[in-house]
């Protein structure tokens, strides 16, 4: 099974959602997925570092040990060669891929090893609000549902997705990218 390699490999951290959805064989996760992880810590074989890179906030549907639906947050462009590179033997030739992507400044598609990506650009919040959001989903439609379901919701509609961005490839994509400056976070005083 795949998420729980995935598991067992530490690929998986921050999980709010793993398991099997009311359809047999079909699996739910949200999460963070690492993209790089970190490195071992000293005189250890097994114990690492935090992550170096994560798709952050991810919902993957994973069918026939396939990647049938991506979704999450990038907050560097270049991070996507590095998720398609580190996962694109689990992902299925037709998943469903839609990644906010903080340095972008508009909506792009961008194709990697017979995958399309839309990439949505993303500047606050939560991004399982935003893709429901995108996705013109209510929170009534998922009123009552386990959270695997919920996430196969998302999934089913977003199989209807229809972006207008253009498809252009991954050079041009990153001349669309922008410096992003967050604002320092204060605590009490």
């Amino acid at each position: 099974m795949l998420l729980k390699t995935y598991e067992e490999k530490g690929l998986l951290t921050v999980t709010l959602v793993n398991g099997e959805t009311s359809d047999a064989g079909v699996y739910a996760y949200r999460g963070d997925l690492v993209l790089k992880e970190g490195s071992l810590r000293e005189g250890s074989t097994t114990d690492r570092k935090p992550p170096e890179a994560l798709l952050i906030h991810s919902a993957l549907i994973i069918e026939n040990d396939k990647i049938k639906f991506i979704n999450g947050l990038l907050p560097k462009l270049e991070l996507l060669p590095v998720l398609v590179e580190k996962y694109k033997d689990d992902i299925a030739p037709d998943c469903i891929a839609l990644i906010y992507v903080e340095n972008i400044s508009k909506s792009l598609k961008v194709e990697l090893e017979g995958v399309t990506y839309t990439l949505l650009p993303f500047k606050q919040g939560l991004v399982w609000n935003e893709l429901l959001e995108e996705l013109y989903i209510e929170k009534s439609e998922l009123k009552g549902q386990s959270a695997e379901d919920k996430v196969a919701i998302a999934y089913a509609a977003a199989k209807s997705f229809n972006s207008k961005a253009p498809l252009v490839s991954f050079a041009e994509a990153e001349e669309n990218t922008f410096v992003v400056v967050k604002e320092a976070a204060v605590g009490a005083i």
